[in-house]
């Protein structure tokens, strides 16, 4: 497996830039490469400051000491961290901007998955309409907490959830036939190939200080799939 891009490295943190489909951590079965595993590789020592979903893509730190760990994950935990996310959405959001403001807990019956519940811990995220697509939408998300699939979550509270979102959302991938008018297979072709078979969320950037009060700015750039994506619906939406 090719080594993801580095976006930043320092004695005491690496930010990459995750692609999509790899694990950020390993799971309880241990049957695949996570990306921590390949930075163990590289680096020895490693430790996780905050994770992305499998199929999210983009910006995630690692620490490489103890004592950068436990300050990273500090700032994350207090709030200090600026996390800007990317997204593409099912229908058009209420407003061209706002916030949703909906606490989250664990899904009482399903493992693995989360619920708005005015009971849960509070959950608070951000969001603005970069760009409208038809039927589908191009969208920017500031979370300032970190609950577990917290954007999925809110974005499927306010009826918009995230495109071929398998756990809250329909699944579905984005096929050219859902915005191109008149679409036909070529001749060559037996199924439409999907446009984008994967969550459409991309971790774009974090901005925060670091323990010698140096402030960093980082920012990972849109991968090829969701790019690709982007130009396919420019032209025919």
């Amino acid at each position: 497996m090719k080594f993801p891009d580095i976006i930043f490295e320092d004695e005491f943190f690496v930010a990459i830039d995750k692609p999509p489909g790899l694990l950020s951590v390993p799971d309880r079965e241990q049957k695949e490469v996570s990306l921590k595993d390949l930075l163990a590789k590289k680096y020895g020592r490693i430790f996780t400051v905050h994770r992305l979903d499998r199929n999210t893509s983009g910006l995630i730190l690692y620490a490489k000491d103890e004592a950068t760990h436990k300050y990273l994950s500090g700032v994350f935990e207090e709030r200090k961290v600026e996390k800007i996310y990317l997204g593409l959405v099912n229908g058009v959001p209420p407003a061209p901007e706002g916030t949703i403001d909906a606490p989250m807990m664990e899904h009482p019956a399903k493992n693995g998955t989360m619920v708005t519940n005015r009971k849960g811990k509070a959950a608070v995220t951000d969001y603005k309409l970069l760009h409208q697509y038809g039927r589908f939408s191009w969208m920017e998300f500031n979370i300032h907490t970190g609950r577990t699939h917290q954007i999925r979550v809110h974005l499927k509270h306010l009826g918009h959830p995230i495109v071929a979102d398998d756990l809250y959302g329909d699944g579905k991938p984005l096929r050219l036939s859902m915005v191109k008018k008149k679409f036909k297979l070529s001749k060559n072709e037996e199924e439409e190939k999907p446009l984008l078979g994967r969550l459409a969320l991309h971790s774009s950037r974090l901005t925060f200080t670091d323990a010698r009060g140096v402030l960093h700015q980082l920012e990972a750039p849109l991968p090829k799939d969701l790019r690709a994506t982007l130009q396919q619906l420019e032209k025919w939406s």
